[in-house]
């Protein structure tokens, strides 16, 4: 049993998918809950999948709990074609997985987060993937575990490069850009991987092919689940060259900050019209001590052969 301890807060879709077997082969840190939120899939259908993947990878132990279910400033949650588009229906490549034996649990993923600070803290690493809503308004009920956890590092915005939904706003960040400036703005430091890092960290068909000659149950399905992933990345950017590890690369910085370089930040993030989900450097707060450190360069060799052997090995046994 690792003295670390990780939660995902995950939209789980295809690379959610690879966060949680990255985190399930780390030697280094036990996954002791998944909070499901919206984004990729509405929030019920996440919590399954990801249900879905730890029983797949012999991890039934593992609780599930659900999430705010849309963005702080709505009242429900519409999803975008592209997430169906990249992510398949079902957000798992269409893959078809059984129902999973262990149900949702019913205290809130808010309240797990708050009550898992106060057990683990500085021992607590959480990894938000997806939108920030969750975090958020765990912030606004209990404050202290701003400063009370141990690390925070997120997936989402892009500074150095546009972002995949407009111009300016990475898809998790504008889900809900009012909840992600609340906590980039609040004490709690963080690391932020986003596109300016996961675009450059890529899979292919020759990685998912090793899976394949494992000859079990999780390396074919993860195979078929990433393949559509990489063909859903040449029918939308065949510039790449494969399909990015968005979700994966943001739970490797969190056990290992060396695969990134960063630079040091305060940040906002932008909620007007024009601007909406832009993640940027707060002018106000420039000469202030900073809480984000922002990932601009990853060495992408040694992340993939971490990746790919902590995966492989979890696939070899299941």
């Amino acid at each position: 049993m690792a003295k670390r301890k990780m939660i995902l807060d995950l939209d789980t879709g295809i690379d959610d998918s690879l966060a949680i077997a990255y985190a399930l082969g780390a030697p280094d840190v036990d996954l002791i809950g998944i909070i499901g939120s919206y984004g990729n899939v509405v929030v019920e259908a996440g919590g399954q999948n990801s249900l879905k993947i730890l029983e797949l990878l012999g991890h039934t132990d593992i609780p599930v709990y659900l999430g705010e279910s849309h963005s702080s400033t709505s009242d429900h949650f519409d999803r975008m074609q592209v997430s169906a588009d990249i992510h398949g229906e079902n957000g798992i490549g269409q893959v078809d997985l059984p129902a999973p034996k262990r149900a949702i649990e019913k205290e809130s993923g808010v309240d797990f987060l708050i009550d898992s600070v106060h057990k683990y803290g500085k021992d607590l690493t959480l990894v938000p993937t997806g939108p920030m809503t969750n975090l958020a308004a765990a912030l606004k009920k209990a404050p202290e575990i701003a400063t009370e956890i141990g690390n925070m590092t997120f997936m989402g915005g892009a500074l150095t490069v546009p972002g995949n939904v407009t111009a300016y706003a990475e898809a998790n960040i504008n889900q809900d850009a009012e909840a992600a400036n609340a906590v980039l703005t609040s004490p709690m430091h963080s690391t932020m991987v986003g596109l300016d890092v996961t675009l450059r960290t890529l899979l292919t068909k020759k990685e998912t092919q090793q899976w394949r000659d494992l000859g079990t149950e999780a390396g074919e399905k993860f195979a078929d689940i990433v393949d559509y992933y990489i063909q859903a990345y040449v029918d939308v950017n065949d510039n790449l060259g494969g399909c990015a590890l968005h979700d994966p690369l943001a739970v490797g910085v969190a056990l290992d900050p060396s695969f990134v370089t960063t630079i040091d930040l305060n940040m906002v993030v932008n909620y007007n019209k024009e601007t909406y989900g832009r993640t940027i450097g707060d002018d106000n707060r420039l000469n202030e001590p900073t809480n984000v450190k922002v990932s601009v360069a990853v060495d992408k060799d040694r992340y993939l052969k971490t990746f790919m052997e902590y995966l492989t090995n979890l696939f070899k046994q299941n």
